[in-house]
């Protein structure tokens, strides 16, 4: 008879199930249970909200059948992901769909001059200004065609501790030459504005300083995830991404616990193992004195980043973009030049709110028009956008829209008209809304080099706390934020490696 084995080719235990623990349902605490469950563990999820989902959660917010996503929306990375490969036919069974707009990225300069981002390399290449074009077009299409070509074999790279023997070491290193520079270091391997600007604007994701060594990882990565996989919306809402998980965990044996805050590792201290996807803060706070001194010392030196504003709209019709690329892309970055973004980006990180500052805008509608609605014969839409602002900016909620209304307006002259309803939300807000998001900073912590190398410590282990058999899986450990599910998949395998040998 042949052996019953999991999803990671192992074999399942015939003794009684152990079990486990894991308190939050972001997509890396749902990630986590499904790979304890597939191990055979009886898994619980304990979710301190009304509603799963943590970062992937969408709503109805003003009209109905208007969804909004309330956190993430565009996943470049969720498709190049391993844990989305080993459990892709599951999850799509369980319903999980991606869907793309015509154009995945667009970045607007200013009101006549943009750049856009396509899954084609070679489309993206042609696409820049004519200022240094040849030039730009066989420099991007050097850069990052041989990285798109093997985006997974580099996902499984660099989502997980930065700090581990490489199973592909060529590739880490190609792959390294780039991320390991400013991010305004390696836009200057290109000549026109155009390819600069499109190049940092995809870098200011980690909202870190643009001229700061290792600035460029999360730009390089996400480009050359968008070449192979575009940057895909979830069909329905970031919330079936959640919802896709929690089936598939239920399928597997698993419960979830919704409107059950933890405050206190005896709530939940009979399971044999505990994975906490919160931030660093809560973690500490559930441990309390069980904590060693040389975790809390070092989780103490953890910094947040900066922050974000939120602005949901309901607009009748679309956004009457100057840029004939942005009424088609699903997402859209106003920065202006690549100088601009950086000198915006670095405002932010010292403290102080820039004039313009880095905004993004999701189209989710374009690519998934399931979330708008018809009233009356007009069509309303929801649009998702946000600024980057810096940690701890008390904007009211009146400051936060009119923030991002204006950076929409100013290339997009008459958006105003547009607008039936919205809904802002500054820092405070955002974090109210995702108690991880701790003062607005949605990244789970700072992005510069040495929080990237030790996240959230530096250690052979980062998931582990110290205090037995209780690990850490957020955006706060490694490999940080996003919607990739591998500080959920790292953490519990190193959780059933350690129960293992244990």
């Amino acid at each position: 008879m042949p052996r019953r084995t999991n999803s990671l080719g192992e074999p399942r235990s015939s003794r009684p199930a152990r079990t486990a623990t894991v308190v939050g349902s972001g997509p890396n605490g749902l990630a986590a249970a499904i790979v304890l469950a597939d191990a055979g563990m009886a898994v619980t999820v304990v979710e301190a909200e009304t509603t799963i989902g943590g970062g992937t959660r969408s709503a109805e917010l003003m009209i109905p059948g208007v969804v909004h996503d309330l956190c993430s929306a565009a996943h470049p990375l969720a498709q190049a992901s391993p844990f989305h490969h080993l459990y892709t036919d599951r999850l799509v069974a369980h319903g999980l769909q991606f869907a793309t707009a015509e154009v995945d990225m667009v970045h607007i300069l200013d009101r006549d001059t943009s750049a856009a981002l396509h899954r084609s390399v070679a489309t993206t290449a042609a696409g820049f200004g004519a200022s240094g074009s040849t030039w730009d077009s066989r420099a991007w299409q050097a850069t990052f065609g041989p990285l798109a070509d093997h985006a997974d074999d580099i996902a499984d790279e660099f989502l997980r501790p930065m700090i581990h023997i490489p199973r592909h070491p060529l590739l880490f290193a190609g792959f390294g030459i780039h991320a390991g520079l400013p991010a305004s270091w390696l836009a200057r391997r290109f000549r026109s504005p155009q390819a600069r600007a499109l190049l940092t604007g995809v870098a200011a994701h980690a909202f870190t300083p643009l001229g700061l060594p290792g600035s460029a990882a999360a730009g390089t990565l996400l480009t050359v995830a968008g070449h192979q996989y575009g940057w895909p919306v979830a069909v329905g809402g970031s919330q079936t991404i959640a919802n896709a998980l929690t089936s598939l965990l239920g399928y597997l044996g698993g419960k979830v616990i919704t409107g059950h805050p933890v405050t206190d590792l005896t709530e939940v201290s009979d399971a044999d193992i505990v994975l906490l996807d919160t931030s660093v803060d809560t973690a500490a706070s559930i441990l309390g004195d069980r904590l060693p001194d040389r975790t809390a010392r070092s989780w103490c030196r953890f910094r947040r980043g900066p922050a974000v504003a939120k602005v949901d709209y309901v607009l009748e019709g679309n956004v009457p973009w100057l840029s004939p690329d942005a009424r088609h892309a699903g997402t859209v970055h106003l920065g202006g030049t690549a100088g601009q973004v950086a000198a915006a980006e670095k405002a932010c990180w010292d403290g102080r709110l820039p004039d313009h500052p880095f905004t993004l805008v999701g189209q989710q509608y374009l690519a998934d028009p399931s979330r708008s609605a018809t009233r009356d014969g007009r069509q309303l839409n929801p649009l998702w956008a946000y600024a980057h602002v810096p940690a701890g900016w008390d904007g009211t909620e009146a400051d936060t829209v009119e923030l991002v209304t204006a950076q929409i307006e100013r290339v997009a002259p008459g958006f105003r008209e547009h607008v039936i309803e919205w809904v802002a939300s500054p820092p405070a807000a955002v974090e109210a809304h995702n108690r991880n998001n701790v003062g607005g900073d949605i990244s789970g912590g700072a992005n510069d080099l040495l929080q990237l190398l030790a996240r959230p410590r530096l250690s052979p282990d980062p998931y582990s706390t110290g205090v037995p058999g209780v690990y850490l899986c957020s955006s706060s450990a490694a490999p940080g934020g996003g919607v990739h599910f591998m500080g959920g998949m790292r953490a519990a395998l190193t959780a059933l490696r350690n129960s293992h040998s244990g």
